[in-house]
C-alpha cells in the first residue's frame, strides 16, 4: 500500500459542506477554519478548476483612459479632485500625476484589446465613463463617447472576448455634483437610471454581465463622509450613509429598468460589484468572533443584505446607529431585495490595509484570506453565485517587469478560490484579475502598480509591456488552474543498503559528573544526628580506573538514539573546551575521555559516530579563546592550530571514529574572504592530514558539511531571475564548495563579481589568490559531499522591499505565501532538496552526498508537530526522487535535530520537566527507517547483509562468540571437575584414617 494517501478525498470528508446561507450564519467560519485538518488544509492543491470557468481581466475608466478633455468628455469628480492646487491629509495627490493621461487607453483602444488576445482571457471587464458619454450628466449624448465604446465592443467581440460592464466606477459628472450635491441628494437615483438606460439602449446588444457600480462602500465612506476620495466632502458619518442609502436606491432602479424593460431581449445578467476586506479574531471568543462579524456587517453587510437577503441593513448596523442610518419603508425594502443575478466580489488591494476604516475592525485583526472571505459570503447571502470581478495585491511603482510580489499573491488568491470551490462548496464561476495594465492608482496614485502589463507612464506612446504576470496568469488560463505533475506526486521505493539513517544534535550533552565509585574519600553515616554522611579527613580508599558506564548521560542518550532505529549519529566537538588555550599545552583529558566513551557506547549498539572537529556558534564562534581575540579565522595562524587540534582528535578518538567531518555548517553569511580562505586551507591540511596519517590504520572517511538552501528564480520566466539565483548558488554554496570538489579556486562568477562592484561602486571586497600548491592541496580534499539543507529562498532582480534587499549581491528576496511555514517562518518547500541535490551533481560530478542536517521548528504545540511529520516524510520523498529518477549518489539522509534541551523547538524529543519524551515525528521517522524508505507494492524486496559498525574493544566478542562459548563451557567443565577430584580424595582420606 502506498505511504501517501490521496489527499482530496479525505479532507473534503473532513471538511464537510456548507449549510445554506442565512443571516448570521457566517459567524462559523471563523470557527470551522480553524479546526481543518493541519497542515493538509493549507497544502497546495493541485487540481483545476470547473469546466467553463471565466478567467479574465478588468481595468477602470479613470486608472486608464486618459484623454480626459478629448472627444467631448466632460469632467468628472476625480478629474476635479486632482487637479485641486491642495488636497486633506491622507487624500489622493493632487496635481497633474491624476488620470489626464494615465495609461491612454482611449488613444489605444486596440493595444488593451490585443493584450487580451495575448493572455487568452474569456472576458473583460471595464466601466464606462459617465461623464465620456454625458458630458454634464444628463442629455444630450456624446457621439464621440458612443463610437468609442462601440469600438471597444465590436473589437472584444470579432475576438471571441464577452464584456462586462461596469456603468460607474467612482467617476461621477462634476456637473451632477455641482448641480445637485452628486450621491448626497436623492435626485441621483433617477439620473443614474436614465444613464444606464441609454448604456443598455446602445451596448445591451453586445453585453451579457453588467455591473451597476463599483464599491459603493468606498463611494459612500470616503467620498462624501471622510472626503478622503472624490468628491471630498466631508460629511462624516451622517452623510456618508445618506449617500450609501441612495446609492443602493440607484443600484435597484436599474436592475429593475433591465429586468423589466431589457432582459427579455437582451438575456443578460446585472449586479453589483461589492468589495470587502476580512478580519480574523485577536483571540477565538465568542465576543471577538462577534465583533468580526459585525465589522463584515459593516462594510459589505451594509450593501450585500439589503440587496441579498431582505431589503434592509444589518441588526448591527441598525441597533449600533440609531438615528445615523436611514430607514428604507416596507416597499423599498421589497423594491431592493433581490437586486442581483448573482454575487460580484472586489477583494485586494484598493480596500484592504487602505480604505478600510480602522474603527469597522472593531479592534480585530485585518487579514487577505479570500477563501474564508468567499466561504461566509456563501453561509451568510444564501449561497450565491459569485463571480470575482476584482482581486490582486500591487508591486512598487518602481517595479518595472518582473513582477514577483504579484505573481505570489495571484497564486494565493487563485488558490484560495480553487479550495474554496473545491473543499468548501463554493460557487464561483469567474475570476478578474486587476488589473489589465498599469494604471492610476486612485489615493496612491502612481506609486504602486496592479497592471498585468508594464506601461511607462513618461513615454509617448505608452507600448504594453508584457511582465512576467502575464505568463504567469496566461498558463494559469491554458491549464484551467494548476493540473496535478508527475514531480509533485510522491513516489515508492527504497534505499539502497548500507543507506546512513541518522539525527543531528549540534553538541552532544556533556555531564562528567563522576560517579560515586570513583570517589576515594570515606564516609561515616551520622545517624544519631545530622542523618548525613561526614567525610573522615586523611583516610582513603585505592581508586578504581574510570568506566564508562560511570557517566549516566551517555546511557540515556543512546538509549533514546536506539528507540529511533537510527544508524548513524551526528554530533559535534566542543574545540573551545577540548584545548582551551588553543594548544596542546593544556588538554581537557575528562571531557577527551567522555566523548571516547560516548562514540565506543554509540558503537556498542551499531550506531555509527559522525563527528565533526568544528561548528562555529555565536560565543567567539566555538573557537578557543586565545583564537578567537587575534582574529579567528582571520589568522593565519589558527590554520595551523586546527590541524593540531585535528590531529590530537584523530590520535584520541580514531578508533572510535571512522565518519568524519572537519567543519560542520561554515556560515557564509558571517565570514570575511580573509577567514574563508584561510578556512579552506585548515579543512585541506586536516583532511591531507588524515589522509596521509591515518586512513589506512583507522579506514574511515572525512569531508567538510556546507550548508546549502536552495535559491530559485521569483519569476521562472525571466533570465535576469535565473542569473541572480545562479549567482547566489554560486556565494551561497561555491565560495566553499567549488575550490574542494570542483578545479580548487573560487567560482568564476564570484570574481567576476566583485571586479565588477568594486569597480562601479568603489568598493574594496578583494577575493585572495590560491597559490598553484594551495589549489592542489585544496582540490579533491573530500571523500564525500555533505550538505546542510533546511529551506528554498525566492530571489530577483527587482527592487521591490529595501528590508529584503541584498543590496551588495543585488538581489531581492521574495517570499512565495502559498507555501507552508513553520512558527519561525522556515519555507516547508520539499522539492527544492531534489533540485539542489540535482545541481551539486551538475556541478561536482557523481560525488557521493549526504544530507546532513534536515530538519524545522515547532512551538511546543503538537499541532505544529504535524508540520515536521509532514516535512520528513517529504523531504524523504524528494531525497527518494533524486536518488531513484536522477542517479543521485545519496548515501545518507539526517535529521535535525536529536531533542529540545540542545536544538529548542527542533527536537524529535521534546524535553519538559527533566524528562525526554518522543514526539509523533521521531516515530514516523523511525517508521520511515524501519522500511528503508516508501515502499509499495510493487517495490522489490531488498535483501541486505547486517552491517556492524566497527568496535575495536567489542570486535572479539561479535565475532568469536561460537569460541567465547566453547572456552566458556571447557572453563566450567575444568572447575567442576577439580571440585569433585578435591571432595572425592579428602574423603577417602577421611576413611582410611
Amino acid at each position: 500500500q502506498s505511504a501517501f494517501p490521496p489527499p482530496l478525498l479525505p479532507l473534503l470528508l473532513l471538511l464537510g459542506r456548507p449549510l445554506l446561507g442565512a443571516p448570521g450564519q457566517g459567524a462559523g467560519t471563523w470557527s470551522r477554519f480553524a479546526r481543518l485538518p493541519y497542515p493538509q488544509d493549507q497544502l497546495f492543491l493541485h487540481d483545476t478548476f470547473p469546466d467553463g470557468f471565466f478567467w479574465g481581466a478588468g481595468s477602470a475608466a479613470y486608472q486608464t483612459e486618459g484623454g480626459w478633455r478629448q472627444g467631448g468628455k466632460g469632467a468628472s469628480v476625480w478629474d476635479t479632485f486632482t487637479h485641486r492646487p491642495a488636497t486633506p491629509p491622507g487624500s489622493a495627490a493632487p496635481g497633474p500625476a491624476g488620470g489626464d493621461v494615465a495609461s491612454d487607453s482611449y488613444n489605444n483602444l486596440f493595444r488593451d484589446v490585443e493584450g487580451l488576445r495575448r493572455l487568452g482571457v474569456s472576458h473583460y471587464r471595464f466601466s464606462l465613463a459617465w461623464a465620456r458619454l454625458l458630458p454634464n450628466g444628463t442629455a444630450p449624448l456624446n457621439p464621440a463617447g458612443l463610437a468609442h465604446y462601440q469600438r471597444l465592443l465590436g473589437r472584444l467581440r470579432e475576438l471571441g472576448i464577452e464584456p462586462v460592464v461596469t456603468l460607474y466606477h467612482w467617476d461621477l459628472p462634476q456637473g451632477l455634483q455641482d448641480a445637485f450635491g452628486g450621491w448626497a441628494s436623492p435626485v441621483l437615483p433617477q439620473l443614474f437610471h436614465d444613464y444606464a438606460e441609454l448604456c443598455f439602449r446602445h451596448f445591451g446588444g453586445q453585453v451579457r454581465y453588467w455591473l451597476t457600480m463599483d464599491n459603493p462602500y468606498v463611494v459612500a465612506w470616503h467620498g462624501y463622509g471622510t472626503g478622503r476620495l472624490p468628491p471630498g466632502v466631508r460629511g462624516g458619518p451622517r452623510l456618508g450613509y445618506r449617500a450609501a442609502h441612495h446609492l443602493l436606491q440607484a443600484h435597484a432602479k436599474v436592475w429593475h429598468l433591465y429586468n423589466d424593460h431589457f432582459r427579455p431581449t437582451q438575456r443578460g445578467k446585472v449586479s453589483i460589484a461589492l468589495s470587502s476586506h476580512w478580519i480574523k479574531p485577536q483571540r477565538m471568543t465568542e465576543k471577538n468572533i462577534k465583533e468580526c462579524q459585525k465589522s463584515l456587517d459593516f462594510v459589505l453587510g451594509w450593501f450585500a443584505k439589503p440587496i441579498f437577503i431582505d431589503g434592509d441593513y444589518p441588526e448591527s448596523m441598525r441597533s449600533n446607529l440609531s438615528s445615523l442610518l436611514p430607514e428604507f419603508s416596507e416597499v423599498e425594502k421589497k423594491y431592493i431585495k433581490g437586486t442581483a443575478d448573482f454575487f460580484a466580489l472586489s477583494f485586494g488591494a484598493t480596500l484592504s490595509f487602505q480604505l478600510l476604516d480602522s474603527h469597522m475592525k472593531f479592534q480585530q485583526l485585518e487579514s487577505i484570506s479570500l477563501r474564508q472571505l468567499l466561504y461566509w459570503i456563501s453561509s451568510e447571502y444564501n449561497k450565491p453565485q459569485i463571480f470575482i470581478v476584482e482581486n490582486s495585491w500591487f508591486v512598487s511603482g518602481s517595479t518595472k517587469r518582473d513582477d514577483a510580489k504579484y505573481i505570489y499573491y495571484l497564486k494565493k488568491f487563485i488558490m484560495e478560490t480553487l479550495k474554496a470551490i473545491r473543499y468548501d462548496g463554493v460557487s464561483v464561476f469567474g475570476y478578474t484579475v486587476w488589473s489589465l495594465l498599469d494604471g492610476f492608482e486612485w489615493h496612491r496614485g502612481y506609486s504602486i502598480r496592479r497592471g498585468l502589463f508594464y506601461v511607462d507612464f513618461q513615454s509617448h506612446d505608452k507600448k504594453l509591456m508584457p511582465k512576467s504576470s502575464v505568463l504567469f496568469y496566461q498558463k494559469l488560463i491554458e491549464k484551467n488552474g494548476f493540473p496535478p505533475l508527475p514531480e509533485n506526486q510522491p513516489i515508492e521505493g527504497i534505499f539502497p543498503c548500507g543507506f546512513a539513517w541518522g539525527i543531528v544534535d549540534n553538541y552532544i550533552q556533556v555531564d562528567t559528573t563522576p560517579a560515586q565509585f570513583l570517589d576515594s574519600n570515606v564516609y561515616v553515616w551520622d545517624v544519631h544526628q545530622t542523618k548525613q554522611l561526614i567525610k573522615v579527613d586523611g583516610v582513603f580508599t585505592s581508586k578504581r580506573k574510570r568506566h564508562c558506564v560511570d557517566f549516566a548521560a551517555i546511557r540515556l542518550q543512546v538509549s533514546l538514539l536506539q528507540e529511533m532505529h537510527v544508524t548513524h549519529f551526528h554530533f559535534s566537538l566542543k574545540w573551545s573546551l577540548i584545548l582551551p588555550l588553543g594548544n596542546l599545552s593544556l588538554i581537557n583529558h575528562t571531557l577527551v575521555h567522555y566523548y571516547q566513551c560516548f562514540a565506543s557506547e554509540l558503537l556498542r549498539v551499531n550506531i555509527t559516530p559522525v563527528v565533526a572537529l568544528w561548528q562555529p556558534m555565536a560565543e567567539n564562534q566555538e573557537l578557543p579563546v586565545s583564537l578567537a581575540k587575534y582574529g579567528a579565522w582571520e589568522n593565519p595562524e589558527t590554520i595551523q592550530a586546527f590541524v593540531e587540534y585535528a590531529k590530537f582528535c584523530f590520535t584520541s578518538l580514531g578508533d572510535h571514529v571512522k565518519f568524519w567531518i572537519t567543519m560542520n555548517e561554515p556560515s557564509v553569511k558571517n565570514l570575511t574572504y580573509t577567514a574563508g580562505h584561510n578556512l579552506l586551507k585548515a579543512h585541506a591540511k586536516a583532511w591531507h592530514l588524515y589522509d596521509k596519517e591515518f586512513r589506512r590504520s583507522q579506514k574511515g572517511k572525512i569531508s567538510i558539511a556546507l550548508q546549502a538552501d536552495w535559491v530559485e528564480p521569483a519569476c521562472p520566466f525571466s533570465g535576469n531571475d535565473q542569473e541572480v539565483a545562479d549567482r547566489i548558488l554560486e556565494f551561497d554554496i561555491g565560495w566553499l564548495a567549488q575550490p574542494i570538489f570542483g578545479n580548487g579556486d573560487y567560482p568564476q562568477v564570484m570574481r567576476a563579481w566583485l571586479h565588477r562592484r568594486n569597480a562601479v561602486d568603489l568598493y574594496n571586497f578583494h577575493l585572495p589568490y590560491f597559490s598553484e600548491d594551495e589549489k592542489k592541496l585544496i582540490q579533491g580534499s573530500f571523500d564525500f559531499f555533505a550538505l546542510s539543507h533546511y529551506t528554498t529562498t525566492l530571489v530577483g532582480w527587482e527592487k521591490e522591499d529595501a528590508l529584503k534587499y541584498d543590496h551588495y549581491l543585488e538581489v531581492q528576496m521574495i517570499n512565495d505565501i502559498t507555501w507552508l511555514q513553520s512558527p519561525n517562518r522556515a519555507a516547508v518547500v520539499p522539492w527544492g532538496l531534489r533540485k539542489l541535490l540535482k545541481w551539486v551533481k551538475s556541478k561536482y560530478g557523481d560525488v557521493p552526498i549526504y544530507v546532513m542536517a534536515n530538519g524545522i521548528d515547532d512551538d511546543q504545540n503538537m499541532v505544529h508537530d504535524k508540520l515536521r511529520v509532514y516535512y520528513i516524510q517529504n523531504y524523504i520523498n524528494e531525497a527518494l526522487k533524486a536518488y531513484t529518477l536522477d542517479n543521485v549518489n545519496l548515501q545518507g539522509y539526517f535529521v535535525y535535530s536529536f531533542n529540545d534541551k540542545t536544538a529548542p523547538n527542533y527536537g524529535l524529543y521534546s524535553y519538559v520537566a527533566n524528562q525526554y519524551e518522543p514526539k509523533p515525528s521521531m516515530k514516523h521517522y523511525r517508521e520511515i527507517i524501519d522500511n528503508n524508505g516508501f515502499p509499495g507494492p510493487e517495490t522489490p524486496e531488498l535483501l541486505c547483509p547486517e552491517e556492524i559498525a566497527s568496535c575495536p574493544e567489542c570486535h572479539f566478542f561479535r565475532t568469536g562468540k561460537s569460541l567465547l562459548a566453547f572456552i566458556s563451557f571447557i572453563f566450567v567443565a575444568f572447575i567442576v571437575t577439580i571440585f569433585f577430584i578435591t571432595y572425592y580424595s579428602k574423603r577417602v582420606e577421611r576413611r582410611y584414617k
